[in-house]
This record gives C-alpha cells, sequence and structure tokens, in this order.
C-alpha cells in the first residue's frame, strides 16, 4: 500500500481527473475499477471518483509496487527540459499563482505541433530551473500560459504558475475583468478615438477572418476601441482596448476600417491606404500586447521591442 497527501496544486479538482494524470498509462474503467474495489481510497473509503480534492486529503493505492511502477510511468517525453531554443523569458510581473511574460514576436504562445517549442515550454522551462516545479509534480499538474497571441504579435502573456492561477486566469478573462490594451503602428492618420463593433468571420481554409458592418450566418460581434496616441501625416500609433476577442480580431479590424497594421502581410486589403515607405525593413505586423490591468489595479506593462521602437522613431523622422 502507497498513501499520498494532496498538495495545494492537486487540490480543487475532480479526484478521477487526478487519478488519470497520477497513472497516465491507466485506462479510465480501470481506475473506476479499482474505486469500485477499494484498491483506491479517499481519506481511507470508499469513493466514486466525482468528489472534489482539498489539500491535505489522502489517497491510498492498495497496488504493488510494480504494478504503480507500470501504470504510474509517463508517456509524454519532456523535451522543453533540454531544448536548444530556450532563452530566459523576460517576466514582466509575478505573483505566487500567476506570471507575466513578456512575449518576442516569432515564438508561438503554444505549440501548434509536436516539434514546436513555443512560450508554454519556456514557462515550464523557467518555472523548473528555477524550482518551483519538479519532474515528480508535472505528473499531476502542469502550469500553462493561459491566453495567446498571434506568433508575429509580441507583448503581455499571462501565465498560471499553480492550479489556482490557472483558474483565476481562466476566470478573469471569461468574465473579462482583466483589461487588455494593444498598441499598434498603422497606415493612415486615425484623427479621433472610436469605440466601434463590426462582425467577424473565419475561413478556416485559409485561416483568414472578414470583417463586415451587417451580421451574418456564422459571424461573430466584435468590439473594440481605439485610441490615437501619436500621429504623422500617414501613420498612426493607436491604442487599442479589445471588448470581446476573436482570431485576428484587431488585425483585420484595422483593415476594414482603412487603418492596416504597418509590416502586416495578411490583412492589407482594398481600401486600405497605400502602404508607407520607410527607410527601416519591417518584418513583420507592428502590433503589441502593452499592458494588463488586473482587477485590484495592478497595470502589467510591456515595453516595446527594438523593431517596434525603430519603426516607430523612422516613422517620426518622416513626419
Amino acid at each position: 500500500m502507497k498513501e499520498e497527501v494532496i498538495k495545494k496544486n492537486e487540490a480543487n479538482q475532480r479526484f478521477d481527473k487526478y487519478l488519470k494524470k497520477r497513472l497516465p498509462s491507466a485506462t479510465t474503467g480501470f481506475l473506476y475499477k479499482m474505486l469500485r474495489k477499494k484498491n483506491i481510497l479517499l481519506n481511507n473509503a470508499k469513493a466514486e471518483g466525482s468528489e472534489k480534492l482539498k489539500e491535505g486529503d489522502r489517497v491510498s493505492f492498495y497496488f504493488s509496487d510494480e504494478t504503480l511502477r507500470t501504470f504510474s510511468a509517463q508517456t509524454r517525453e519532456e523535451t522543453w527540459m533540454t531544448d536548444s531554443r530556450y532563452h530566459v523569458p523576460e517576466i514582466l510581473y509575478e505573483t505566487t499563482d500567476l506570471i507575466f511574460l513578456n512575449k518576442p514576436a516569432g515564438l508561438l504562445s503554444q505549440k501548434a505541433k509536436e516539434e514546436d517549442f513555443s512560450a508554454n515550454e519556456q514557462l515550464l522551462r523557467y518555472l523548473f530551473e528555477k524550482g518551483d516545479i519538479t519532474k515528480e509534480s508535472l505528473s499531476t499538474f502542469r502550469p500553462a500560459i493561459c491566453n495567446r497571441l498571434d506568433r508575429n504579435t509580441s507583448g503581455v502573456l499571462i501565465g498560471g504558475k499553480t492550479l489556482s492561477g490557472l483558474q483565476e486566469a481562466a476566470r478573469l478573462l471569461k468574465e473579462r475583468t482583466l483589461e487588455k490594451t494593444y498598441h499598434a503602428l498603422v497606415s493612415g492618420k486615425m484623427s479621433e478615438a472610436m469605440q466601434t463593433k463590426a462582425f467577424l468571420s473565419k475561413n478556416p481554409q485559409t485561416n483568414r477572418v472578414t470583417v463586415t458592418k451587417q451580421e451574418h450566418e456564422g459571424a461573430f460581434l466584435i468590439q473594440t476601441d481605439y485610441m490615437p496616441l501619436e500621429t504623422g501625416e500617414d501613420w498612426t500609433l493607436v491604442s487599442i482596448r479589445l471588448i470581446t476577442g476573436k482570431t485576428h480580431q484587431i488585425r483585420a479590424h484595422l483593415e476594414y476600417l482603412g487603418y492596416p497594421i504597418i509590416g502586416d502581410p495578411k490583412y492589407q486589403g482594398a481600401g486600405s491606404q497605400k502602404p508607407l515607405k520607410i527607410p527601416v525593413r519591417v518584418k513583420r505586423q507592428m502590433l503589441h500586447a502593452r499592458e494588463c490591468t488586473l482587477p485590484d489595479g495592478t497595470i502589467v506593462t510591456a515595453p516595446y521591442p527594438a523593431d517596434f521602437s525603430k519603426t516607430l522613431d523612422a516613422l517620426r523622422k518622416i513626419g
């Protein structure tokens, strides 16, 4: 018999979900069979699997050591532990439960393919090297990035270091009580602030979205606030506040309004301003997740990356 005590990051989840993480090589049917036969007990009593775990609960496994080792075997290969693509992330703000990173352009927020290395793996490696997580703790809980930015959009990413942190971040994002502000460099002179609504639909084949004024089948209502911060003859540094958050919302909406983001390879369509002649090479969309404002008033700010600052300086010079 082996007894284990539920820790903070393992609490507040269903018992059966915990068991599936703890014994990843066991089938769901086997786990429920062990619960019925009392080979797995919760606080020395028979359990159904639907119980919500609390910190300090005791789980007893009436297995042989060999059986426990067999079903505890991890099938996931933790390649991020030694991946040469790792760079120490820029930490903007950190609490016991939450962590805010400044994602560079070119880095995925989360993996699209198994061989990818993303901000999610970067976070795991950072916490592993810091000693906040171990190989053993990963069997029942994994910290994770909670929001997404396009690969070539830079700025604030939110991560959950603990189960409480993941749950808090999910709640804040769902309830929209965490305010996100973006900055973008756009073609065209935006002379006044705008509070806008439109409808967005996505083509899954092209991974491109379309914005229209009229509602239609399959379209989602989007709401975005725009505030010009600095303008030139044919450009604007604009602050953007997302009310809704759909795929490519900012990029496609600005194109639709006639203010395409400078350097955006996908959203430079008809009706947009003529491309600006900038004396620097722009390799990606000039869109940056600038700030997150937490419900307690804490503001997490991501400094501009070098290419964004360089483009803004070049625009200022051409007027």
